[in-house]
């Protein structure tokens, strides 16, 4: 059996107004499912998040700046073989950036916030999958606002057409930052120089609304975290032509929190441990399948979906990925039975 690795970061923002509440749990929780439910070494699994861990989880942790998520998924890419499998699980806010460039038709990429507003994009993402050996799995599981286009992948095998819109209504905390607002932050401390601690020190000052929008978002992202930033961020003429195209079907597995133009919800539940919906119904269908033993992408996604929509929550899990890994079993699982507590679902909505 080939390598297992694995990258999982979750952002609750703390002392901050974007504030969430149960993304460090879900970490928590997708941990002990990779480490007993599918064979994961902890030596394998890199942890990063942005506040202490949960009483009675002891393992090492590094903070989740944009930096540091990228270099451990470079560390995971780098080591990678045919046969392994990859797995990158975000949870926490995400964002949707436009491109308004002249002469060009309206576009939205996909964004990943982590703590230090540093963004992860479409194409860091994508980079990423074209530089595995061939044969080599990597899925990708976001549970975050706007995740369905997170790599930006032709290939739809669940989402916005297969869509049922017969659910009552939730309210929730969406996993959702406007982009705008994050460009207002940025601009507060582009001296430069103050860079990332004055980034998060600054985000709850900050006013929301246009006059906070700057025109160059390039040379604020640039200007603040230099070399860190993303690829989408940098003058084009400097990319890989391969950077500017699609991926192929083939290339990676995107199991998303919701479709594009979606919101994640962030919950708190009756015993007041808070969780991300999406994680936590993810959690309850592959425990759900411990008769089986096994589950397929496709199915996951599809059970996914049933167990949102008997919460009541107005978000559709997606999946993106060729036929063949469609029908792949998922994380090609070998079944034990783990040691995890999902929360049961809820009689009614709550935050």
């Amino acid at each position: 059996m080939g390598k297992r690795l694995a990258v999982l970061v979750g952002c609750n923002y703390p002392s901050t107004q974007f504030r969430l509440q149960g993304c460090i749990n879900d970490v928590v929780d997708m941990r002990n499912l990779l480490l007993e439910k599918f064979s994961f070494h902890a030596s394998d699994v890199e942890v990063l998040i942005d506040e202490p861990v949960p009483p009675h989880s002891n393992f090492a942790t590094l903070i989740a700046t944009g930096a540091n998520i990228k270099a451990a998924l470079k560390r995971m890419v780098d080591q990678a073989g045919p046969g392994d499998v990859l797995v990158f699980y975000f949870s926490g806010h995400g964002t949707v950036i436009s491109s308004l460039e002249p002469g060009k038709a309206y576009i939205e990429h996909e964004a990943i916030v982590p703590c230090d507003l540093n963004l992860i994009t479409d194409m860091d993402l994508r980079q990423l999958i074209m530089r595995l050996p061939k044969e080599t799995s990597f899925t990708i599981i976001s549970d975050s606002c706007h995740s369905g286009g997170l790599i930006d992948k032709d290939k739809e095998i669940i989402g916005p057409s297969t869509v049922d819109r017969g659910m009552s209504s939730f309210y929730y905390k969406p996993k959702k930052i406007n982009f705008g607002t994050i460009l207002g932050v940025l601009q507060t401390v582009s001296n430069v120089a103050q860079a990332v601690p004055d980034v998060i020190n600054t985000v709850s000052t900050v006013v929301q609304g246009a006059s906070q929008v700057i025109n160059s978002a390039n040379s604020i992202f640039t200007g603040i975290f230099s070399r860190d930033v993303s690829l989408r961020f940098l003058p084009q003429p400097d990319l890989h032509m391969d950077l500017k195209r699609s991926l192929d079907e083939k290339e990676g597995i995107l199991l998303s929190g919701c479709q594009e133009n979606e919101t994640s919800a962030d919950v708190v539940g009756f015993d007041g441990k808070a969780y991300g919906a999406f994680t936590n119904a993810l959690l309850c269908a592959l425990l759900e399948e411990n008769l089986s033993g096994i589950i397929s992408n496709r199915q996951l996604v599809v059970a996914v979906r049933k167990a949102l929509k008997t919460d009541g929550f107005q978000q559709h899990a997606c999946l993106y990925s060729s036929e063949e890994n469609a029908d792949a079993i998922f994380l090609a699982n070998q079944f034990s039975t783990p040691d995890l507590n999902p929360r049961p679902h809820p009689p009614f909505p709550m935050r």
